[in-house]
């Protein structure tokens, strides 16, 4: 397919596809509105991407347009359906490459974040005050990294709501299995109103601080892995900027079947490099409260 064919072809997929979204659009639908399926909020998750705020998501959002333009025009202008695929998962590969490292020590830092805010909270609990006020007494002074999950829980404590549900979108915001066993004691705490919450707080900060200081030093010895990525990935980097510059260097890749060999080494790399790079990070770990969306699919079934 020629430059031009390909150009047509992508401008009449659009035309059609913007026109159906736009009778959509303006005429609705009848169909009832109905939970969104499993892929839907694949979907979703693809768009918006790991960020927890607006801003990261936002950025996830430009990197995915970019990445997709990026692949149409290297299709375009070399002709090369595989040149153009791989440079499309390369705009976000790289980067998602490359910090490896960066997304162990966010996570630490957050970590430190939630140990810092249980001991100052477990603080004022051992004053006599109310779990609701002291939550919001440390709003004010909450670290960084959580500020806005703490002023969050604060504010729907403030509310009529309940507040076992606060508690578990905060959980849900942190989305980590150590800030659920902060998280739990205080929901256990709100229905039975038991005494030893300051102990109970202040063990829990202990220990937390702990795996803080043992994730700290495993991390540091997976500097190997992380470095060998960020090598490979840089050296593969240099291998395709040179091919650019000399085409005659890959020119045995323009039949179909080079094209196709082509695919297949993309492939195999992107492969290798993933499993190298979840070698240097700690595996995940399920979470101690379950996810109220999934309670509540629970309860339906």
């Amino acid at each position: 397919m020629s430059p031009l064919d390909f150009a047509a072809v992508l401008a009449g997929m659009l035309a059609v596809a913007g026109a159906v979204v736009g009778v959509v659009g303006v005429v609705g639908t009848t169909r009832p509105s109905q939970p969104p399926s499993a892929l839907q909020q694949r979907a979703h998750r693809w768009w918006t991407g790991p960020g927890r705020t607006r801003r990261e998501q936002r950025a996830h959002q430009i990197k995915m347009v970019t990445a997709f333009g990026a692949g149409a025009l290297t299709w375009l202008l070399t002709g090369w359906p595989a040149a153009g695929m791989i440079i499309g998962v390369s705009v976000p590969g790289v980067p998602w490459l490359f910090a490896a490292g960066r997304v162990e020590k966010q996570a630490i830092a957050r970590l430190e974040a939630v140990e810092a805010w249980t001991r100052r909270l477990a603080d004022i609990v051992a004053r006599g005050i109310g779990l609701q006020q002291a939550v919001v007494a440390t709003a004010a002074t909450a670290p960084h990294r959580i500020e806005q999950e703490v002023r969050d829980l604060a504010a729907r404590l403030q509310g009529s709501g309940d507040p076992i549900a606060a508690l578990q979108q905060m959980a849900d915001d942190l989305d980590d299995y150590t800030a659920d066993q902060v998280i739990a004691p205080l929901m256990l705490h709100v229905t039975d109103r038991g005494e030893g919450l300051h102990e109970v707080l202040t063990g829990i900060s202990r220990s937390i601080a702990a795996e803080i200081e043992m994730r700290s030093t495993v991390d540091a010895k997976r500097e190997g892995p992380r470095f060998a990525v960020r090598f490979l990935t840089g050296m593969t980097i240099l291998l395709l900027t040179y091919g650019a510059i000399n085409p005659h260097y890959l020119q045995p890749y323009g039949s179909v079947l080079g094209q196709l060999v082509l695919l297949f080494l993309a492939v195999l790399y992107v492969v290798l490099m993933t499993s190298v790079r979840k070698l240097s990070l700690p595996p995940k770990r399920e979470r101690l409260l379950p996810p109220a969306e999934a309670q509540t699919l629970g309860a339906a079934a």
